[in-house]
Formats: C-alpha cells, sequence, structure tokens
C-alpha cells in the first residue's frame, strides 16, 4: 500500500540499541552543556541500569525520576527500561504534599533525583519535605510514607542527608555485569509498562497511567515515519520538561530516525533563539502557546537565523495558531490530538494538508487506531461532523489507571477508552478539537483536575463550598478562578485563600482570583459552571 510502513514492534530500550548500532556516532541528545552520541548515550545507560540492579531494581521494579531535563534524565530512562523495570517520571512543580502521595501512590522502590536546581525546586529539600524520615534515613531506607521505597540517589556534587551521592551511585555498577543487566532486558516483553506518567484527571490526587513498550515505541515510531519524516541529519528541538509525554514522543521518533533531541534545563526565550540557530535546528516542538509566544515576542525573533526549521508543532486556538505560522513563514505548523492515556499523542496533521485543515484539525489517527465519536450519555455513535465524546481504540490505549480499578470502571466501554474530551470527526476523518467534558483547566499545558483544587480550597475553616473554572488568559491559555461561598459568620479574603493554596499546591494550581458567591447557579443536582464562567465574564 502507498505510503505504509513496517513497524519492528520491540522495546524502549530495543529502539535504542538499534539506533546506536545503526548510528552509534551521530549526536543523540544535545544540551547546552554537554551532547552524546548514541553510543555514549547507551554506555552511560547500561551503566546507570547496572547501578539500579545493585539497589536491586529489577523486572517490574518502579523507579522514580524527580530532575529537571539534563542528559542524565534520558541515561536514567534508558537505564531503567534495560532492566525491564518501570521509569517513573514525577512532575517538578509538585508541592511536597502532591509528591508524598505520588511516591507512595506509584509504589516507588528507589529515587533518583538531582542537585542541579531547576526553576521549580531544591529537589533535596522538596523530598525531605514531602518524605518526613528521609533524612534520618539510610540505605536501604525505612520511609514509614513510602513503605517500599529502599533507596534514593542524589546525583551531583551534593550528598544531603538520607541520599546516597553519585559517586557511591556510580561505584555500585562495578558489583554486577552487563550480562546480568541484559539477561532481564532479553526478557521483557512490549507488553510491560516502561514508563508510568502522571496526569490530573477529574479527581482529587493525579493517577498513574502505565504506558507500556510498544505504545511507546509504535507512537514514536508512527509519528516519525507517518508525520515527521525525520533523518539522521535531522535536529528536533524539544524543550518540554521529561515528566510530559510532550518530550518522550519526540525523543522515541528521533532514536527510529537516528535524529538528534535538542533539549534544555529552563525554557528562556533568548537562550531558545541561541540554541534554535547554533544547532541548526530543523523541527521545533514548542508545542504550547506559553513557550512560542515568549520566543516570538523576544526582541531578538526577528534576527534570528531560524531559516532552517522546516517543521514546527504547535497547540493552541485559531487565531493564535494563524499568528504563529505567520512568524514562522518557512516552516510548516501541524498541531495534535492526544492524552496522557493513548501514548501521549493519537494524530498529527500530515504537511501536505492545506492551511485551513491544519489549523481547525488534528490530523487523522496514526495507523493501528481507531476512534469514534459518540454521544456521551448513551454510547451512540454521531454522524460526521457532530460534536460527541471521543473514544479510542488500538495499540495506543493503556490497560488502566494504577491501582484505580473503580475509575478504569469509569474511564472503558466495551474496550474502547472514553477520553472525555468534546470533539468530532470531518469527512477525512481528521480530528476537531472542541473542549473537555471532563471538568479540567489546561494551565499553560499543564492538566489540572477542579476538583483538586476545590478540594484543598474546601480545608480552610471558613469555606462552605469552592469552585473552580478557568478563565481565558492570554499567555497561559486558562487560569484558575475560584467561586467560594463561605460558612455562615466566617470570614476570609480574597488574598487569604490564596496563600492558602500556596505551598501546597503547585504554583500554575493556585487561583489566580477569588469571587465570592451566596447562592449557586444550580442544575438539579450540580453547580452549573458555565453559568459560574458566564459571571466572570460578566
Amino acid at each position: 500500500m502507498a505510503g505504509a510502513h513496517r513497524i519492528d514492534v520491540t522495546t524502549v530500550a530495543d529502539l535504542y540499541l538499534r539506533a546506536a548500532d545503526r548510528f552509534a556516532d551521530r549526536p543523540a541528545v544535545i544540551f547546552p552543556e554537554r551532547r552524546l552520541t548514541y553510543a555514549e548515550l547507551i554506555d552511560a545507560a547500561w551503566q546507570h541500569a547496572r547501578s539500579l540492579r545493585a539497589l536491586g531494581v529489577g523486572q517490574g521494579s518502579h523507579v522514580g525520576i524527580l530532575m529537571a531535563n539534563c542528559p542524565e534524565y534520558v541515561e536514567l530512562l534508558l537505564g531503567t527500561c534495560l532492566l525491564g523495570a518501570c521509569a517513573v517520571p514525577m512532575n517538578a512543580r509538585y508541592k511536597p504534599p502532591e509528591l508524598a502521595y505520588v511516591v507512595e501512590n506509584a509504589d516507588l522502590e528507589v529515587i533518583v533525583t538531582s542537585d542541579r536546581i531547576s526553576e521549580y525546586a531544591d529537589f533535596a529539600a522538596l523530598l525531605h519535605a514531602a518524605l518526613p524520615g528521609l533524612a534520618e534515613g539510610s540505605a536501604p531506607l525505612s520511609v514509614g510514607a513510602a513503605p517500599r521505597l529502599r533507596a534514593a540517589v542524589m546525583l551531583g556534587g551534593s550528598a544531603p542527608a538520607g541520599f546516597i551521592d553519585e559517586a557511591a551511585f556510580v561505584a555500585l555498577a562495578s558489583s554486577v555485569s552487563d550480562e546480568a543487566v541484559d539477561a532481564l532486558r532479553v526478557q521483557t516483553s512490549v507488553r510491560n509498562p516502561a514508563i508510568m506518567m502522571y496526569t490530573s484527571g477529574t479527581t482529587a490526587h493525579p493517577k498513574g497511567c502505565p504506558l507500556d513498550h510498544e505504545m511507546l515505541v509504535r507512537n514514536g515510531i508512527n509519528m516519525n515515519r507517518s508525520r515527521y519524516f525525520l533523518d539522521a541529519e535531522d535536529v528536533f528541538w524539544a524543550p518540554l520538561p521529561m515528566f510530559h509525554m510532550a518530550a518522550i514522543l519526540p525523543m522515541l521518533a528521533c532514536a527510529d530516525a537516528g535524529a538528534a533531541m535538542a533539549s534544555m534545563t529552563h525554557i528562556e526565550a533568548g537562550e531558545a533563539l541561541d540554541m534554535l540557530e547554533r544547532e541548526h535546528v530543523t523541527v521545533a516542538f514548542p508545542a504550547f502557546p506559553t513557550v512560542t509566544n515568549e520566543l516570538i515576542n523576544h526582541p531578538r525573533f526577528a534576527s534570528t537565523d531560524l531559516s532552517r526549521i522546516r517543521r514546527i508543532n504547535n497547540v493552541a486556538p485559531v487565531d493564535m495558531l494563524v499568528r504563529f505560522q505567520e512568524a514562522f513563514p518557512q516552516a510548516v505548523q501541524t498541531g495534535a490530538y492526544g492524552l496522557t492515556e493513548c501514548g501521549g499523542v493519537i494524530s498529527f496533521n500530515h504537511p501536505d494538508e492545506p492551511l485551513d485543515k491544519r489549523l481547525h484539525t488534528c490530523g487523522v489517527p496514526f495507523p493501528g487506531i481507531r476512534v469514534r465519536i459518540v454521544d456521551p450519555d448513551t454510547g451512540e455513535d454521531l454522524p460526521t461532523g457532530t460534536r460527541g465524546e471521543l473514544w479510542a481504540k488500538g495499540y495506543c490505549v493503556f490497560s488502566g489507571y494504577y491501582k484505580s480499578p473503580e475509575k478504569n470502571a469509569e474511564a472503558f466501554a466495551d474496550g474502547w477508552f472514553r477520553t472525555g474530551d468534546l470533539c468530532s470527526l470531518d469527512e477525512d476523518g481528521a480530528i476537531r478539537f472542541h473542549g473537555r467534558l471532563k471538568d479540567m483547566l489546561k494551565v499553560g499545558g499543564e492538566n489540572v483536575a477542579a476538583l483538586e483544587i476545590e478540594s484543598h480550597l474546601s480545608r480552610h475553616p471558613a469555606v462552605a463550598l469552592a469552585q473552580v473554572i478557568g478563565r481565558p488568559d492570554a499567555r497561559l491559555e486558562e487560569v484558575p478562578v475560584a467561586f467560594i461561598e463561605l460558612k455562615p459568620g466566617m470570614q476570609a479574603s480574597e488574598e487569604e485563600l490564596i496563600d492558602h493554596c500556596k505551598g501546597q499546591l503547585a504554583s500554575f494550581k493556585v487561583p489566580r482570583a477569588v469571587r465570592f458567591v451566596q447562592e449557586w447557579p444550580m442544575s438539579s443536582t450540580k453547580v452549573q459552571k458555565y453559568r459560574l464562567r458566564e459571571l466572570l465574564d460578566a
């Protein structure tokens, strides 16, 4: 069939081993301060795998990675996969209560972090605050809040209390052979979880999404061979945090092609422009409007040579996409539709699609993925062009939320995954995204459950009821705004309630404004949030 491509289903580790065989001396990972060839990356991954194995990590173990973007992040991810273990990238923006929940819920056996201070946190201080008792511990750990946690590793030059320092971690590798690691690698099934991402849903806590090797590798290969068409000369700029699929998926696509993935620890527009020019970037993946806006609004944008960028990915409202395409006239701008539960992305626009199609749709699903648009109440299929809930099926769909049978019962219907997204399909089968059926906010690219913020606000002694909605924001797409009903006779100010959230919720979840109400617009049983949005607009 014309345009078809054959996919060799393999594991994440084997995808990179194959890349190292074919592209050994080509750059695999580029950071401003350090770069690695494919051969160097694999050598480092084997080293980390031996050290992790010496700490007891093996098939099915869960290894937490909490650090800013850096080459070591990729090395550890691959080292974990070599052992048949599951890497759990943790959101570097979490506050202590959120981090403590994920550490316990994910059944982490080892956490690896770094003393590299990111824009988000000092990770040693964050982990000490999240896990009381860690500072007093020594390997093997015994932390009551995380009973399975055996060791915490600190990369870099420091050695905080309770952590194995980098020198000791590296030394552990000498006690384990490559053959011992390889014995685990060859036993790893493509259906084993490779990564577990945590995503905010409609529940108060983030949910663990185990993503298997087949899903990740096939998505990466499909991204490359059916939509991006990379080769070993390409440099793919993917600066988003590595605890996001928006970094993991490009990484896998690059490995399939032997291309280089360029990233950076901090997304600062001036440094990013320097990197785009210096590294001769050919594909840019800012993805979120916050990043793209900062690039094009920088005073040096017009004078920076970006002529080699032939492709750019953005997801934003149509009027914003028009502006972004005008700012990069030499590039074909495409969008995407996806979600963590389906391996990050299930559709990108094809570069040959006309501009209008690329502005208004997200492309057709990858080969091997089926979608339907259904009435969310009846489950009946809806006609072409009609808005309804998008359901997905195929290799891309995860097996279910970790330790959440009740959530899984709600999320699946006859083998189809209910995305909770309001979409339609055009006459070509391309997906149009219209919003979220789930009560979610999208703050600067981060999924935020309104219920999580509401639950925290309700812990304030003066709050009777809290409801949170999104307010449009030019920079972050939307930001949370809280509506509050106070208990009779109680008082609280807007500033006090915002301060109540600071330090307990990640900064992007903290309400930007508070509105006080005495009565609510109600349906028969629920607050009508669309009415709250009307009140906010008024």
